[in-house]
């Protein structure tokens, strides 16, 4: 890893391996692991190094804990861990090294939302944790995903509240919406024939990694794309076997449609973003580019059903919130970053 350390993160990681350890032993001045650094930094490392030849067996990199503590200290810290490798892999991590591999994590964006309220634009409507807004910016450090949900829950369970309050009579359901859905979730279980939910899933798997993987090209974009819209016309034909009682075929074909729709935002969001920032990488655009540090990308419907995407320039933000994102982690993790923080 000390061959991919990102030039700002340089002042606050170990170029060697002896200083890395020296930082696992505790010794005072030590620099970070480079291996510590955030995870598309990691992921990329380990798509270079697999593109190079220099892989595991199984198109990863090797995870080694075995070698650098003992056995009893491995249980005691990662339990979880040592479990599933034990039993899912069949792997003792505390006597040999794990194969690991880069894939999606999170997702960085999702339905706008009010901020104080969590409401999205459909009335009476609210979102909170990884689907929604964009909290995370670029990238996620890991353990803030359990935080956002309880911090962002409770803002939405007080909006969803107030938004009742304020009611003056109850909503009524549009009875012909209700039977327009229940009829498009059902014709893949009345139709004679058509596709398979399964193979479709694996199709899909399959073309967003290939085309919108963790490192990306507008030119592989563009492919996945097209791909995409012609996949679209399998999808409308899938077909479930079988009644709608504890039926998952009946699942997987209903869960293609937003799976499909999820699919194609990232991948247009993706080509319009022409740099790279966080857990987003183009090959044609390498850097951060100060341009887009002004926008977000936008996704919606326009008027003839179609997917559109659009920049959209956001506010700029407060000092408070300036100053932390331009924090190095020494800062963010001593606590000297916040002093400026409003009250409220």
């Amino acid at each position: 890893m000390v061959d991919y350390i990102p030039e700002r993160f340089a002042p606050e990681s170990a170029d060697t391996e002896q200083e890395a350890q020296d930082w696992l032993d505790g010794k005072p001045g030590a620099r970070r692991p480079p291996e510590l650094l955030t995870r598309d930094v990691v992921a990329r490392a380990i798509k270079a190094e697999v593109e190079a030849g220099r892989g595991s067996p199984k198109g990863g990199a090797f995870l080694d804990i075995a070698s650098r503590r003992d056995a009893a200290f491995i249980k005691r810290k990662l339990p979880s861990m040592y479990h599933q490798f034990k039993e899912l892999a069949e792997v003792d991590i505390t006597a040999e090294a794990m194969q690991v591999g880069p894939t999606l994590h999170y997702f960085m964006g999702g339905i706008r939302v009010n901020a104080e309220t969590q409401m999205t634009k459909v009335p009476g409507l609210f979102a909170c944790g990884e689907c929604a807004a964009g909290l995370h910016g670029a990238n996620r450090l890991g353990g803030n995903s359990l935080s956002d949900l309880i911090v962002f829950g409770k803002l939405a369970g007080d909006g969803a509240k107030a938004y009742i309050d304020e009611l003056s009579n109850s909503p009524k359901a549009d009875d012909d919406q209700i039977k327009s859905i229940f009829r498009g979730g059902t014709s893949v279980l009345n139709r004679e024939s058509g596709e398979n939910p399964y193979v479709l899933h694996d199709e899909l798997q399959d073309l967003m990694g290939q085309h919108v993987g963790i490192v990306r090209t507008g030119e592989e974009l563009e492919q996945g794309i097209e791909k995409l819209g012609a996949l679209k016309a399998k999808v409308a034909n899938v077909k479930a076997h079988g009644a709608s009682q504890y039926n998952p075929g009946w699942h997987e074909a209903i869960a293609l449609n937003s799976l499909m729709i999820t699919s194609e935002a990232v991948a247009k969001a993706a080509h319009m973003r022409e740099e790279s920032r966080g857990a987003h990488t183009r090959i044609d655009f390498e850097g951060e580019r100060d341009e887009w540090l002004k926008y977000n990308v936008v996704i919606d419907r326009a008027d003839d059903g179609s997917m559109r995407v659009r920049k959209e320039e956001r506010p700029a933000p407060t000092g408070y919130l300036e100053e932390i994102a331009r924090a190095k982690i020494d800062d963010l993790e001593s606590g000297k970053v916040g002093a400026s923080a409003p009250e409220d």
